[in-house]
């Protein structure tokens, strides 16, 4: 008796969600395999650009700092 309680949600679990999870799994590790897209890649290489443009601006920014208040970095590290 109770080996027929467990062999219906297991044969049901099977049939049904195993294959379905199976599919959406490897799927999932296929897209990951393939990489960025080109819109990805594109965004990527924006971000890259938006970065250096503002370690640029904060190098500009410390030099001003440093020729108008030396001491500053002093009074901010505390």
């Amino acid at each position: 008796m109770d080996m027929d309680l467990l062999m219906a949600p297991l044969i049901l679990f099977m049939i049904f969600v195993a294959p379905i999870w199976l599919i959406l799994h490897y799927r999932s590790k296929r897209q990951v395999g393939k990489g960025l897209t080109d819109e990805e890649f594109k965004q990527l290489n924006e971000l890259i650009d938006k970065a250096d443009k503002m370690s640029q601006r904060i190098t500009t920014l410390e030099s001003i700092l440093d020729a108008e208040s030396p001491e500053w970095r002093q009074r901010h590290d505390r």
